[in-house]
């Protein structure tokens, strides 16, 4: 037999009805072209182009080397055919190649070329991320690689020059032996390398364990108005921001976080990251204000031994630490104008140099940074760089006060009642009406922050099963009252619906949205509480958040 003379009625066998399906003796399937393309979305979306790129050209190569190893196994004498290769790939239906060239596998330098046309890969990266800036036919390559290292006996590498996925007119592919390449191809190895894979699997074991630990998050505030990240989203303010937090996390840009102290700026940092193509790899907080000037560029790129008094070894920075990762720049707008020169420098090179070295390494790292200033008006003064505020703002989110966002402020602290209760192990579960009031009314300079300490030292000083106004500060309770002077008193029944709405609210959070148990709990008929909701502004339309049965 020879290669021409390859087709499918000799190498497939299968039932006209359906069932297994052999190809050479090995069980073969059928995939839809779009479902392996679904498939590369999904990995390029969840895991990034590198790690999904080496998942798939490893893929490849072990499919190649498999079906090599078969042809070798049964028909010998047509392996060592260089049309067969192609022959065979053409055969699975996932490129026609147009023209091949090639050495016998047993001269001493083994050189394949081909043009391709109809890539399945190329026509699939299109479809589902527009044109490329590189070849993308990893699986097909992988293939290439893993059949002429098995058929020739050694280690051989397929490298794509040309490719339909980015704008060329046909794909071309060259195939050597490792040392013909001579050092070529060597960046390109890394795709190849088993540990690569190790890696990536290292990887996805991280994310798996940590979407776990969301899940349960999740199931946890189920029919609660707390996002999985920990972070409160009833009110639109916070639905905002979360959604932009979304959109950057899915971008490799640089972001600024502003708010005042307290809003919860690190929270929607490690949300970014957490969504990011990153999450799994390191997060390395870092609050610049906290850290000597003396000190900052050596916590920042690290020194070597002897590089100044007390440098008694090599310590790798904090960059260094989150290389793969992200990086979250607490207080950037204290940071000294010296480091902040050095700090652009490593954005523009990603590369970072220890105290005492001579030489630059690089970094990969998303930055996101940090502030309560308005770093236009720290750039106004020269206090800030402006080169560096451009270079950082490419994305920037500002998290609302909580004095704008009075919706999750219940939730809130609702949350912090549980959460305290639990560690302190004590019953406290809500909150009497007039405390509840106080809370919603105080203005909350201190933001998230100062509630959490507030609900804590309630939860503390409580004797009984819900908070009481007595158990909340006395600064709290004379600053409200102060603002609710004579002139501001608000109509009773004002205050009654309110109070009776969030505590409609939270009984059907206790009963996971059943109305007909909430109802039951709160001693009201069902009609009169679907009254009250529709009273309330249909708040099952409104807050999209909730999910009320």
């Amino acid at each position: 037999m020879r290669a021409d003379d390859l087709d499918l009625v000799n190498l497939l066998s299968f039932h006209p009805k359906g069932g297994i399906i052999h190809l050479m003796g090995k069980r073969a399937l059928l995939f839809d072209a779009l479902a392996m393309g679904l498939l590369r979305k999904e990995l390029i979306n969840s895991l990034g182009l590198s790690a999904a790129r080496s998942i798939l050209t490893r893929f490849g190569y072990a499919h190649g080397w498999l079906t090599a190893d078969n042809l070798a196994t049964n028909y010998p004498d047509l392996a060592k055919d260089p049309a067969c290769g192609p022959a065979f790939h053409m055969l699975q239906g996932v490129v026609n190649v147009r023209e091949f060239k090639s050495t016998d596998v047993g001269d001493p330098i083994y050189h394949l070329t081909n043009i391709w046309d109809d890539s399945y890969e190329a026509e699939q990266h299109i479809l589902q991320f527009g044109v490329a800036d590189e070849p993308v036919c990893w699986t097909l390559t992988g293939y290439v690689s893993g059949y002429s290292s098995r058929i020739s006996g050694r280690e051989t590498y397929c490298i794509e020059h040309k490719c339909v996925g980015k704008g060329d007119a046909f794909c071309f592919i060259e195939s050597r032996a490792r040392e013909d390449w001579r050092g070529a191809i060597d960046d390109q190895l890394f795709f190849f390398q088993e540990e690569t894979v190790k890696g990536v699997l290292k990887d996805v074991t991280t994310k798996l364990r940590r979407a776990e630990r969301r899940l349960g998050q999740l199931k946890k505030f189920v029919g609660t108005d707390i996002h999985p990240s920990g972070i409160i989203a009833r009110s639109k303010a916070m639905e905002q921001v979360l959604d932009l937090a979304e959109r950057a996390a899915k971008v490799d840009f640089s972001v600024i976080i502003t708010g005042e102290s307290g809003v919860g700026k690190e929270m929607v940092a490690r949300f970014i990251h957490d969504e990011s193509s990153r999450a799994g790899r390191p997060f390395v907080a870092v609050n610049c204000s906290a850290v000597t000037e003396t000190l900052l560029e050596s916590e920042f790129f690290g020194h070597v031994k002897g590089a100044f008094t007390g440098a008694h070894s090599d310590r790798a920075g904090l960059f260094e630490a989150a290389s793969g990762g992200t990086i979250f720049l607490d207080e950037i707008g204290d940071m000294p104008l010296g480091m902040q020169a050095k700090l652009l420098r490593v954005l523009q090179e990603k590369e970072v140099r220890r105290v005492g070295k001579n030489t630059s390494h690089p970094v990969d790292v998303k930055v996101i940074g940090a502030t309560n200033r308005n770093l236009e008006e720290e750039v106004k003064g020269g206090r800030f760089r402006r080169d560096l505020y451009y270079r950082l703002c490419v994305l920037e989110l500002e998290v609302p006060p909580l004095r704008e966002r009075k919706g999750d402020i219940l939730p809130l602290a609702r949350f912090f009642v549980d959460k305290t209760a639990r560690r302190i192990k004590r019953s406290v579960s809500g909150f009497a009406p007039d405390a509840l009031d106080l809370l919603l009314h105080y203005q909350w300079p201190g933001n998230v922050r100062e509630l959490q300490n507030v609900i804590e030292r309630a939860v503390a000083f409580s004797s009984g099963n819900v908070v009481q106004v007595e158990d909340l500060p006395g600064t709290l309770r004379k600053v409200v009252s102060r603002s609710h002077g004579q002139d501001e008193i608000r109509p009773l029944v004002e205050v009654e619906r309110e109070v009776e709405r969030f505590h409609i609210l939270a009984a059907l959070e206790k009963t996971k949205g059943d109305k007909k148990l909430a109802a039951e709990k709160l001693n009201i008929g069902l009609t009169s509480l679907y009254r009250r909701l529709k009273n309330y502004g249909s708040l099952e339309g409104k807050n999209k958040k909730q999910h009320y049965r």
